[in-house]
Parts: structure tokens; C-alpha cells; sequence
């Protein structure tokens, strides 16, 4: 194995409980490759890697949900201006993919205008035992344009 993979393996017992088990630890999974590919975004592309700028992190647990806000210091962006990672011409792309896999992995993904100019992504999962509402990865109505175009 090289040094950059990392392997975890775990043996349940046969039990009914090891199922919830297994469905938790999944979930931590999926939040974190959803915080991962916010915060690469934020670093990337709203703060264009410069190091003068800040990405600010908030986590919100309800009895519900985690809620998690990814905010950068950059220009802001419209959802709807991102193109589809699944496009034919796109398909090939070495990058483009995190809000796709934002959304794959969280129940609730949206884009709102940032309080630093820049923008925030607030995303959720549903923790376990609750009920879930409308579906993974949907966008609220007022997250697909959201995130305003402001110059720094």
C-alpha cells in the first residue's frame, strides 16, 4: 500500500445492531468527504489560494441534522453558472467535480451569498434514526442562484 491510501477495516459481529453501526460510520464517511470537497472549493476557488484570505468553518448540530457552512473570502458565484461534471465536453475534466459530490453526499446542499463577500455553502446530513426529508443533494429553491457575483 503507498503512504496516500489509507485502508480501515472493521468486523461486525452478526448482530442487528452492527447494521446501525455500519449505516454511522458510513455517514461519518459522507460528511467528511462533503466538508473535504467544501473547504478544497474555498481554498481553491473562492480564495484563489491566497493566503491573506480566510475559510471559515461552522458545524451546527441539531438533534436532526449536521449542518455545515464552508465559507470563503472570494468573489461569490451562482450556482447555476457551474458546469455539469456529467456533460459530455466536461466528462474528461481533471477537476469541476466537488459541488456534484457535495451533493451526492449531503441531504441538503445550498449556496448562499457570504457576510465576508465571498461565498457560503451550507450543506446537512440527516443523522441516523431520523426520518429523512426530500431527498440527498437537493438544492433549496433559493440556493440555485444565490451566491452573488461581489468583487473583493
Amino acid at each position: 500500500m503507498t503512504p496516500e491510501n489509507k485502508h480501515l477495516e472493521v468486523v461486525l459481529e452478526t448482530q442487528v445492531e452492527s447494521v446501525n453501526l455500519a449505516e454511522e460510520m458510513c455517514l461519518r464517511v459522507a460528511e467528511a468527504a462533503g466538508l473535504r470537497e467544501g473547504v478544497i472549493n474555498a481554498f481553491h476557488y473562492g480564495n484563489q489560494e491566497r493566503p491573506d484570505k480566510k475559510i471559515h468553518l461552522a458545524l451546527d448540530l441539531t438533534p436532526e441534522k449536521l449542518v455545515i457552512h464552508v465559507m470563503d473570502e472570494g468573489k461569490g458565484f451562482k450556482l447555476s453558472d457551474v458546469p455539469d461534471p456529467l456533460a459530455e465536453e466536461n466528462i474528461l475534466s481533471t477537476s469541476g467535480r466537488g459541488i456534484f459530490l457535495m451533493r451526492a453526499f449531503m441531504d441538503e446542499f445550498e449556496v448562499v451569498p457570504g457576510s465576508t463577500g465571498g461565498a457560503e455553502i451550507v450543506m446537512s446530513k440527516t443523522l441516523p434514526g431520523v426520518v429523512h426529508g426530500n431527498g440527498h443533494g437537493q438544492s433549496s429553491a433559493a440556493g440555485n442562484d444565490a451566491a452573488s457575483q461581489k468583487e473583493n
